[in-house]
């Protein structure tokens, strides 16, 4: 899976790029409302259109800076424009641009990267004519409404013919791994120990590491590629612009990878956002391994209590491995390559549709699905659809009476029958009309 290309949503406050977040993502994921300001941080989503695929940046509005926090959120949407592929500046169609506009969009053209103007509300009586937009220097000008819908297909397909075209002597790796966690606990030691080269820069302040660095190495004849990523921090402690960027590059990298590496310190209790970013991966679908770096400094007697803390804590994640390393000895480190290969199997493992019917029979014959007093659920058979991660699609009637608790049954059983460790499986199940 190739780097996903980053577009980002600028404009000042009011003006709908919320709106238009959620229209171009099919989502809710942006807050949307009347008040100017809404959106105080960065909301990044994954977007696929025509084949191509991007990670979509809504900004918080641009307005005067009246406290450090106002001034961070400035240094965001720069370090957005400076950091994105393409950039979309938003603007209020029903009104004519100000000095404020004109500053921003000076910005955006200095940076020298692609740059659309939206032109959004233009579903309004008053809305401007595209005479007026094309005056800035910008020379894409579109008029759109989020609100129903006009335009937004045509921006996305000058979007997708603007992001970077990836060289056909590009070799895609077999594998790629991203060290994820909070700051300090050890990703650039582990990377450069497994680089076998000082590539990032080691140190004891926490967050030295901004953006993805990247190496890739040859292990049993396989091109697996590294990612080091900045340390996550919780939104409440994200410092200034530039460490709130490095958070949704943490999350392009999630995107990126097939196996993520969540490293906790082993001389530190975890805590809900290790917990916060294991979901993540998971949801994601990506691989995960907990990684207890600095096993140097603990006694078996903690060793103990992390695993079964771990246990416990992240009991959503039964499946990802426990490994712990010293990057300063060197311990489990070759572990860890062999580990990942493992994973990379897994997540590619096709299982055989007789095979998967014999166990779904076994299940719902050992512990049928419970239902209402006269319709009961009906798990009629079985279908692997795609791998990497796997995902199986089960058929049936009434299937809407499955209970969670039973869905967590069944996978539990596949698990059973099935090498998957290392990987989430997804499951679907779809519903058939026995009236047709």
């Amino acid at each position: 899976m190739k780097a996903l290309p980053v577009v980002a949503l600028i404009g000042q406050t009011n003006v709908g790029k919320s709106s238009l977040f959620n229209r171009i993502t099919r989502s809710r994921a942006a807050i949307v409302a009347r008040e100017e300001g809404t959106t105080r941080d960065s909301v990044q989503k994954r977007v696929e259109f025509d084949g191509s695929s991007f990670l979509l940046i809504d900004t918080a509005g641009l307005k005067k800076p009246t406290d450090e926090f106002e001034s961070s959120i400035q240094d965001q949407i720069d370090d957005a424009v400076n950091n994105a592929d393409l950039i979309l500046f938003t603007t209020d169609s029903t009104k004519y641009l100000d000095q404020k506009d004109q500053n921003l969009i000076r910005v955006a053209l200095k940076s020298k990267k692609p740059v659309l103007l939206l032109a959004n509300k233009s579903d309004l009586r008053d809305s401007l004519s595209v005479d007026e937009f094309s005056r800035t220097g910008i020379r894409q000008v579109f008029k759109v409404s989020a609100e129903h819908n006009i335009g937004i297909d045509e921006v996305l397909r000058e979007i997708v013919s603007n992001l970077p075209v990836v060289s056909s002597s590009f070799i895609e790796p077999d594998v790629k791994i991203a060290l994820i966690g909070r700051p300090n606990v050890g990703k650039s030691s582990l990377f450069n120990t497994l680089a076998n080269k000082q590539q990032a820069i080691v140190a004891n302040l926490s967050g030295t590491t901004r953006d993805i660095n990247r190496v890739s190495i040859k292990y049993n004849g396989k091109t697996i590629e590294i990612l080091d990523t900045a340390g996550v921090r919780k939104k409440g402690k994200q410092e200034v612009g530039i460490e709130k960027f490095s958070a949704l590059r943490t999350l392009s990298a999630i995107e990126e990878s097939d196996i993520c590496l969540l490293m906790i310190d082993a001389t530190e209790p975890h805590n809900a956002f290790d917990q916060n970013l294991a979901g993540q991966i998971k949801d994601a679908g990506k691989g995960l391994v907990f990684v207890l770096s600095k096993w140097d400094l603990v006694d078996a007697e903690m060793t103990d209590n992390i695993l079964r803390e771990l246990h416990e804590d992240f009991n959503f994640a039964p499946f990802a491995p426990v490994i712990f390393t010293s990057s300063m000895t060197g311990k489990n480190v070759t572990k860890l390559l062999e580990l990942a290969e493992q994973i990379m199997e897994n997540r590619k493992r096709e299982i055989k549709t007789n095979e998967l019917n014999k166990v779904l029979l076994e299940a719902t014959s050992k512990h049928p699905p419970a239902g209402l007093k006269n319709t009961m659920p009906k798990l009629r058979y079985c279908v692997q659809t795609d791998v990497n991660p796997p995902w199986f699609v089960i058929h049936g009637s009434n299937l809407k009476l499955l209970h969670w608790s039973y869905k967590r049954y069944l996978e539990r059983t596949f698990r059973e029958h099935f090498e998957f460790s290392g990987t989430p499986i997804e499951f679907s199940f779809r519903e058939r009309d026995d009236k047709k």
